[in-house]
């Protein structure tokens, strides 16, 4: 099936790891805060990373890509980014001022979109360095995690853990310096959406 009724389609493999995913969300933040279960909250984690991944795979190579597939799939990454460091801070595993970086620069992009929407965009292209920063930091808190256990090979894969989250934290806010020269050109460029009719 191809063509704008495959675009419309609702039920598939891409969008039903998407809403697993959505699903575990509050699942992980009980395991971690709650009931103080960090293997099992460590196992959601990379279930998600690797879903993340897998459903973009599964979606071109089974032709299942979808409309809701290209609002949820980010929506449901952009969620993960915020409740996993904000969890890992009241588990006092990573400290605030990181965490306050992450959750700056994602509320800082979102006050971009109705400048955006003004000029007719719902978004802006997606730079690979953002989605590197984004693949950088979910492999961060897993091995941050999994780096809480008392043990030498524990503290070897804390350090690769942290290696990561400081390489993705450099991308995070690199990514958004380009994001906003981005947003600088489209409102050089084009103009308000209904200006020139308000102007006539």
């Amino acid at each position: 099936m191809s063509g704008p009724a495959a675009r419309d389609r609702v039920l598939t493999v891409p969008n039903a790891l998407s809403v697993v995913r959505l699903l575990l969300i509050p699942v992980f933040i009980y395991l971690l805060l709650v009931a103080h279960s960090d293997a099992w909250a460590l196992a959601i984690l990379i279930f998600s990373g690797a879903s993340d991944w897998a459903d973009g795979k599964i979606a071109r190579l089974l032709n299942q890509a979808s409309r809701l597939g290209e609002l949820l799939d980010p929506a449901v990454d952009r969620l993960y980014m915020v409740t996993v460091p904000i969890v890992f801070g009241l588990r006092g595993i990573v400290p605030w001022w990181i965490i306050a970086v992450l959750l700056a620069r994602d509320a800082l992009l979102a006050l971009e979109l109705p400048v955006l929407r003004s000029r007719g965009f719902t978004a802006l292209p997606v730079l690979y360095i953002g989605k590197a920063a984004t693949f950088a930091l979910m492999s961060a808190f897993p091995l941050i995690l999994l780096g809480q256990w008392n043990a030498q090979w524990s503290r070897v894969v804390l350090a690769c853990g942290w290696a990561f989250l400081i390489w993705g934290l450099y991308m995070y806010l690199w990514s958004f310096v380009l994001y906003v020269a981005q947003m600088i050109l489209v409102v050089r460029r084009l103009p308000r959406m209904g200006g020139e009719a308000a102007h006539g």
